[in-house]
């Protein structure tokens, strides 16, 4: 008996040790490859930048510590990091060219446009791209269309067919479960509210969409047509034919492709434009090896800044995804700081918004106006700088957008839910003591009576008269004209130039030079605000719970959370709501 207590201790204790020590080897290498991460990546010869696309693209990149527990091969890029390792990949004599392993890449047409645009300056250098893929999206060939040579594996396909919006609407499942949805707006094309009011789209909604899809639509073709030297009928013949199901030969016989490849022998392709023997390795240089290259450029002495300010995401929303957000309170003091800050010339506002809080956007609005009275702000449209997302760009001194931007949706809403057909179902009832006739409002156990409609109208009228004479004098259009365009419809930034809503087309990088004109110096330190969280910042603040919930989900069930999440928080949602459709998706 004493030996056998004698061998269980030794067993337990052995168990303990080797858990303890087992802890201490992970908690060390998870160090080393932090560490790793960090290093000043130093580069080879004859080297090749991989862009390789597979996953979320966002404005900024930032950390993801529980990224390990998913094991999904989804990552999250920062357009910020691409488009400086490309920069940075014209300007080493080291890097021979950039390769493209387009997969998937969920990001809407303007930052693809931008991306393509960097590619396209890249290109200017001599170097090479190539792209490769076994199934190209319709938005990665659009980036890839740029590359010298497009490869695709001869059993993959290029999903060309055409741009489609497809709304989901939900007043059939509030109605089966006794919920209805009671909505306040004003503009004709404010669609935000259709999905709880309608089984379809509006003819005002359906207007406004085929027009801005045929405004995209246009510029991709044209882009490509000019690119693979194709015609935009040609393009459109493709589309008619839906690439996506023809053989791969069909995709190079229009031109579409150059060349069929199984992804095994790319990298002896690559070999041969690099220059480099096929017994030796090929120096490839990921995302994360470009990011920790320093640029080859001489530190700027002159102390003036150009403060880079990023806004993306819902403005001040309730549905906490993962996927950023604009914080009313936070992006006001942020903004203060720079305008006290001497050093800081001009501020580009680079908005990536649909909206959110009218009230939000009003306060924003405002710290822009006072930040005008010390230095030039100029806006930097991304994807979409829509409702609440134009309400905050607005009265800049310039304004900038690629011609794929989605801006305007000049119009506001309220909607306020009644639960009392689904509370009858279940039996439940409720009562109220009050002292003053509408001390209850806001309850969403009952419907609103007409008094309560009546003042939540004129709320919402005073709202949009705000919203348009904002517009009206930061734009300097009469406050009629202005009535015209908004209404609540969604431009192109191409139809947004030609309205007068949008100065100049182009990416950040052309705002930046405007705002270094109109602040008039030519030499200067680009800083970007506010600053990304470190790992171990991004580690203490993440909700792994939360984000394990988004990585897991993908395309439609991502988008139902999304939903279920906003109907979850819809009573302590913003009675004004100046943003564009929820599930507002090109695809």
């Amino acid at each position: 008996m004493k030996e056998f207590l004698k061998f269980t201790l030794a067993t337990i204790t052995g168990i303990i040790v080797a858990g303890v020590l087992l802890t201490f080897i992970s908690i060390i290498a998870f160090l080393g490859m932090i560490s790793a991460s960090e290093s000043e990546t130093q580069v080879q010869k004859n080297s090749v930048m991989m862009l390789k696309l597979n996953g979320t693209l966002t404005e900024q990149s930032q950390s993801t510590p529980f990224s390990f527990l998913t094991g999904n091969s989804y990552e999250s890029y920062g357009l910020d990091d691409i488009l400086s390792s490309i920069r940075k990949a014209k300007e080493n004599e080291d890097i021979k060219g950039i390769y493209i392993e387009a997969s998937y890449l969920e990001s809407g047409f303007a930052s693809l446009e931008e991306i393509r645009n960097a590619l396209a300056d890249f290109k200017q250098s001599g170097k090479f791209i190539v792209a490769y893929g076994d199934t190209y999206t319709q938005g990665l060939y659009y980036l890839s269309s740029i590359a010298d040579k497009i490869l695709l594996n001869p059993q993959g396909m290029i999903e060309w067919q055409g741009l489609a919006s497809v709304p989901r609407f939900y007043k059939g499942l509030t109605e089966h479960l006794g919920v209805e949805m009671q909505i306040f707006k004003v503009g004709t094309y404010k669609s935000a509210v259709e999905p709880w009011t309608n089984t379809s789209m509006s003819e005002a909604n359906r207007e406004q969409v085929n027009a801005y899809l045929r405004s995209i639509w246009d510029k991709i073709n044209s882009d490509i047509a000019q690119s693979r030297h194709l015609t935009v009928a040609q393009l459109n013949e493709a589309a008619d034919n839906l690439m996506m199901l023809q053989p791969a030969e069909e995709s190079v016989k229009r031109g579409l492709a150059d060349t069929l490849v199984y992804k095994n022998d790319v990298r002896d392709y690559l070999k041969t434009l690099a220059d480099i023997d096929e017994d030796d390795n090929l120096p490839i240089l990921g995302l994360k090896d470009m990011i920790n290259i320093k640029k080859n450029m001489p530190k700027d002495k002159s102390g003036n800044i150009i403060a880079v300010y990023y806004a993306y995401g819902e403005i001040d929303g309730l549905m906490q995804t993962g996927e950023g957000g604009i914080n009313s309170e936070a992006v006001i003091k942020d903004l203060r700081r720079l305008q006290e800050d001497e050093d800081v010339k001009a501020v580009v506002l680079r908005v990536n918004s649909p909206g959110g809080s009218a009230y939000g956007s009003e306060q924003i609005w405002y710290a822009i106006s006072e930040l005008k009275k010390e230095k030039p702000v100029i806006v930097s449209m991304g994807d979409y700088a829509a409702s609440g997302g134009y309400y905050i760009s607005c009265n800049a001194d310039t304004i900038v957008a690629e011609p794929t931007t989605l801006t305007g949706s000049i119009g506001i809403y309220g909607q306020v839910p009644n639960i009392k057909g689904l509370t009858d179902k279940i039996g439940v009832t409720f009562d109220v003591a009050k002292t003053n006739s509408y001390a209850d409002f806001g309850v969403i156990t009952r419907p609103m009576n007409e008094g309560e409609k009546q003042l939540m109208q004129a709320y919402i009228n005073r709202g949009y008269d705000l919203f348009i004479t904002r517009c009206s004098e930061g734009r300097g259009i009469s406050k009629a004209d202005m009535e015209q365009m908004a209404q609540g419809r969604v431009w192109s930034g191409l139809a947004a130039k030609e309205l007068g809503l949008v100065d100049e087309l182009g990416g950040l990088d052309k705002a930046i030079e405007i705002a270094a004109a109109k602040a008039g110096i030519e030499s200067y330190t680009q800083m970007n605000y506010p600053g990304k969280n470190s790992f171990w910042e991004s580690l203490i603040n993440a909700d792994p719970g939360n984000y394990i919930r988004m990585q897991l989900l993908d395309g439609e069930m991502k988008e139902l959370y999304k939903q279920a999440n906003m109907w979850k928080q819809l009573e302590k949602q913003d009675f004004i709501q100046a943003r564009m459709p929820f599930d507002l998706k090109i695809q």
